[in-house]
């Protein structure tokens, strides 16, 4: 069998590089599987069944036009709503497509959500040749489905991309698939005010590779799950830590793309962090070890005399989406923001402090530890800002607020 991945449906249900012997080893996956059109078009239409999916052949049809596919025969996934946290969550399908080293993705699939396997010798396993993506999809009141700024989860993506070397889909590819992968999953999306389906893309180097070098093949695939809050906390303040002794980025690094390695980075001081009853990390710059970076997963602001204040993106931060709509949104409600370098001194002094990120959405902080000393803020509650902002947008990427920003993408 040819390096690369092997996608499982079920255990023996394998879709391998070589079809024609695969097909003749396991021809009911070949009658689960189903084929996606073209990226640059929508050339069929999704509708559903309690467990398959069918391609109906139809003419062309917009984005916009999809929102009243399934609706008849679409069955809510059998969960409890009410206790969902953040966390996975198996559904229905997940989307695959690969191809060489600058070459061009083509057109992918949908395949039964399990485990993939891959070469030991992949560039992924091997060199961290990996990048991911997090973004989210809502269920309005009226029971459509939307997005929330996918086309910039496509184009950090392929920021990324160039960052490690990798071959990446197109910005209309990403778009399209993630569109898809919803659909097909459309009965996980949960109600209203109960969750959103989180949706993962992944790009990795899934050739053989043993020298230190760019993989010659490259695999995107996207999963969802539906989630509630990343923390247990909800929408009540969290508690952080300031780290002085483990960095996540260094100038010159990758700490500016969302490659996989960042993330292992974090794994030990966040452990640590929460052995101690601290919710995360806040992480300061790897040179002065003054200045504010970010948390583990998400941005962070702080608030002094209603001027609100972020780091700047200078290469050892992530360009987080939310990150970027909460600055618009505040200017917007008459805030001045600014991005600079943002001290630690001005983080004890903060009247409010939040993180943000697609996970936490808007997240406030109730107190910061740092060399020993613990700063409260607000009697840690909610603060009057972080409200403001946490609503505003949850309200628009849920659709209770008109989107003057062009921000959501309805399905």
């Amino acid at each position: 069998m040819e390096s690369g991945l092997v996608f499982a449906a079920q255990p023996n249900h394998l879709l391998s590089p070589s079809p024609n012997v695969t097909k003749l080893l396991f021809p009911a996956f070949f009658t689960d599987r189903k084929r996606l059109p073209s990226s640059s078009s929508l050339k069929n239409k999704l509708r559903f069944s309690s467990s398959h999916l069918h391609l109906a052949s139809t003419t062309r049809c917009k984005a916009k036009s999809l929102s009243a596919l399934g609706s008849e025969a679409l069955e809510w996934a059998d969960i409890s709503w009410d206790d969902l946290r953040f966390g996975l969550v198996p559904t229905d399908y997940m989307y695959v497509t690969k191809c060489l080293k600058g070459g061009d993705f083509p057109d992918g699939e949908l395949v039964r959500f399990g485990n993939i396997e891959l070469s030991p010798s992949a560039g992924v396993l091997n060199y961290g040749q990996g990048l991911f993506e997090g973004l989210k999809a809502y269920r309005k009141e009226d029971g459509s489905v939307v997005l929330f700024r996918p086309k910039e989860n496509a184009l950090r993506m392929r920021m990324g991309a160039e960052r490690m070397c990798m071959t990446a889909p197109t910005v209309e590819h990403f778009v399209e698939a993630v569109k898809l992968t919803v659909l097909a999953n459309k009965r996980w999306v949960p109600p209203p005010g109960k969750g959103s389906l989180y949706i993962r893309p992944l790009l990795m180097g899934s050739g053989d590779v043993l020298g230190v070098a760019p993989s010659p093949e490259y695999t995107f695939l996207i999963y969802v799950s539906p989630v509630g809050n990343y923390f247990k906390e909800g929408l009540a303040p969290i508690h952080l830590i300031v780290e002085n002794e483990f960095h996540r980025a260094t100038p010159g690094g990758t700490g500016g793309v969302k490659t996989i390695g960042n993330y292992a980075a974090v794994l030990k001081p966040q452990s640590g962090a929460k052995a101690k009853g601290y919710s995360d990390v806040l992480y300061l710059d790897s040179i002065h070890k003054r200045y504010l970076e970010e948390v583990s997963s998400c941005n962070v602001f702080v608030v002094k005399d209603s001027v609100i204040s972020t780091p700047a993106i200078t290469g050892t931060i992530l360009p987080g989406i939310t990150r970027k709509s909460i600055i618009d949104v505040a200017r917007s409600l008459g805030f001045q923001v600014g991005e600079r370098l943002v001290s630690v001194e001005e983080l004890l002094d903060a009247d409010e402090v939040f993180c943000t990120g697609t996970a936490v959405v808007v997240s406030p902080v109730g107190s910061i530890a740092y060399l020993g000393k613990r700063v409260s803020y607000g009697d840690r509650k909610v603060g009057v800002v972080s409200q403001q902002l946490y609503t505003t947008l949850t309200r628009l990427q849920m659709g209770l607020l008109e989107d003057k920003m062009g921000w959501t993408v309805e399905l």
